[in-house]
């Protein structure tokens, strides 16, 4: 399975400030970023724009001096006024087509796919990325229906050249056979996000993923 070169990270940790057991989330966030996280994705949909803008500085601020990719659930313009590295979109977000004319070629875009019909479509109309599940269940994805389970990861994974992360209830004890199934990497918000220390359950989570490649010339 080819892998962009542009995609330079194995985990993808996704953000939800209510699950940071009353820690604030950028403190939250630097400390897995101290653990190796190398991707962040600002999801807090219930913020407004200004608040959300004030959340996305900070951790620009903070993903650039880790080195760490930041991406914006959603908000093309939020992810443009603070030079994020890309966007995230789901199913009723604008097409892909129309993100990538707004952001350009050199920042990425991640999607959300339930199915393999959503996954295709989504590499096809310009996705660099996707995340897919929930392969597990989660309380937080339980609004998508019932998990898609590890056979379908697995399905999606070998149809798509672009990387495919897995996602819903993953955590230590499942992420490997997630990448045994074919996943690129893996996505996730509360097995860091509520750990006890963040810092040391990125790490634990980043041993048992295999080594990145290095990026092709």
């Amino acid at each position: 399975m080819e892998t962009s070169p542009w995609i330079d990270f194995n985990l993808y940790l996704i953000t939800d400030r209510h699950q940071t057991n009353g820690r604030g989330l950028a403190e939250t966030v630097e400390d897995a970023l101290k653990g190796g996280v190398r991707a962040v994705q600002l999801r807090e949909k219930d913020l407004s724009s200004r608040e959300l803008y004030e959340l996305a500085y900070e951790l620009r601020k903070l993903t650039a001096r880790y080195g760490a990719r930041l991406f914006i659930n959603d908000r093309v313009d939020i992810a443009l006024a603070v030079d994020a590295d890309g966007v995230h979109l789901g199913g009723q977000s604008i097409p892909i087509y129309r993100v990538r004319t707004i952001i350009g070629e050199k920042k990425l875009i991640g999607v959300s796919c339930h199915n393999q019909v959503s996954a295709i479509t989504a590499q096809e109309k310009g996705a660099d990325f996707i995340t897919f599940g929930p392969v597990y269940y989660t309380a937080s994805k339980a609004a998508y229906g019932d998990p898609v389970g590890i056979g379908r990861l697995g399905d999606a994974a070998n149809l798509l050249r672009i990387p495919v992360f897995a996602l819903g209830g993953i955590n230590r004890d499942n992420a490997g056979e997630a990448v045994k199934a074919g996943a690129n990497g893996i996505a996730l918000i509360s097995a860091i996000l509520a750990a006890e220390a963040p810092r040391m359950e990125a790490r634990a989570l980043l041993g048992l993923l295999p080594p990145l490649e290095s990026p092709v010339d």
